[in-house]
């Protein structure tokens, strides 16, 4: 397995990120202890997690997955083997079983999170801990529309970064990333830790795939110039580029079975989008699938591609993507449909 440099850590990590947010809900805590054994055995040694996970979020499945990756290194004693990433709710989301009900990202809030994460993954340290959203407004998972709220209370990045400066002196978090970020937020995280010689992110963990490029617009650049590199989540668009959402058609046990929130990649030019670039995939002899993941990581600001299954199968076949270099004929293919449907889900 590739392994690629996590920012301006000294580490690198695997290409593959192993993501884990089905278990405790459409997986059981063997099939993730089965997951975990595959992907360790296969060089994946980059995984991902959350506290507010699994999902769909609802009080009863909130840190069941941590719990399953906690029963696992308590079984294999592996945790040494593994670079673990974990990250902590945001405001908002309507969770009122998270701690107050308003979590925010300050000093208590992130203490506290650190600790309970800690405890249900059965370690004494998180190698990469994560802001899940930011604590303001921002236009993500699939919102558009921004509007402007000059009086909003959010923490001040200075104020979070100096709480997880405490976890890390505290040896319980070792680095520290974003997701869901916009740039001009990634940009004052950058800025204040330079400034204060606070932890510095080392990663930022958004969206990226053939229907949802908008990362390239302005995070890209950041990612090239501040070495803050992408962990692209939903590489297959939540399974929609494997084509089981097309023509209406909605699998039992599905994502969008589970979880009956509108889909982000339910949208206008979602469909004859995905319909082209199976084809494009077929027409060369590839799976969709692997294509996508495989197109995700070409691209030059790409430090990880986090991928999930829900089958052994699929986790076989998503890992295998990382084997597959993509022909110039089906990079102009891709382009191709990307002009005549540009993020269609973004």
């Amino acid at each position: 397995m590739e392994q690629r440099p996590l920012g301006r850590t000294g580490l690198d990590v695997s290409a593959i990120c192993l993501g884990t947010m089905t278990w405790g809900t459409q997986n059981t805590e063997a099939e993730g202890h089965a997951q975990m054994d595959y992907a360790l055995d296969r060089g994946v040694t980059f995984w991902d997690t959350a506290e507010m996970y699994s999902v769909p979020p609802t009080a009863e499945s909130y840190g069941s997955t941590e719990r399953i990756i906690g029963s696992w290194f308590a079984r294999t004693g592996k945790r040494n083997q593994v670079f673990l990433a974990s990250k902590i709710s945001g405001p908002g989301g309507h969770m009122a079983y998270i701690r107050d009900g308003k979590p925010r990202l300050d000093a208590r809030n992130i203490k506290a999170a650190v600790e309970a994460s800690l405890k249900r993954l059965q370690t004494d340290w998180i190698d990469l801990y994560q802001l899940h959203w930011p604590n303001r407004s921002v236009n993500s998972f699939g919102k558009l529309g921004y509007a402007h709220d000059q009086a909003e209370d959010f923490v001040a990045p200075e104020e979070t970064l100096a709480a997880l400066a405490d976890e890390v002196k505290a040896g319980r978090i070792r680095h520290v990333g974003l997701s869901n970020e916009t740039p001009w937020g990634l940009m004052r995280f950058v800025e204040a830790s330079d400034r204060l010689g606070l932890p510095r992110p080392v990663s930022i963990q958004n969206p990226y795939n053939l229907l949802n490029r908008s990362f390239e617009v302005g995070l890209a650049e950041c990612a090239h110039r501040e070495a803050v590199g992408l962990l692209g989540y939903a590489p297959l668009a939540a399974a929609t580029l494997t084509g089981k959402y097309l023509d209406g058609q909605v699998p039992p046990g599905s994502r969008r079975d589970v979880d009956r929130r509108k889909s982000r990649y339910d949208r206008l030019n979602a469909e004859p989008a995905t319909k082209r670039y199976i084809a494009l995939a077929r027409d060369h002899g590839l799976d969709p699938a692997q294509m996508a993941i495989a197109y995700a990581l070409s691209r030059p600001f790409m430090t990880s591609v986090i991928i999930g299954a829900t089958s052994m199968d699929h986790l076989r076949a998503n890992i295998a993507a990382a084997d597959i270099t993509l022909s110039p004929e089906v990079l102009e293919g891709i382009e191709a449909i990307h002009t005549a449907f540009p993020n269609p889900c973004p």
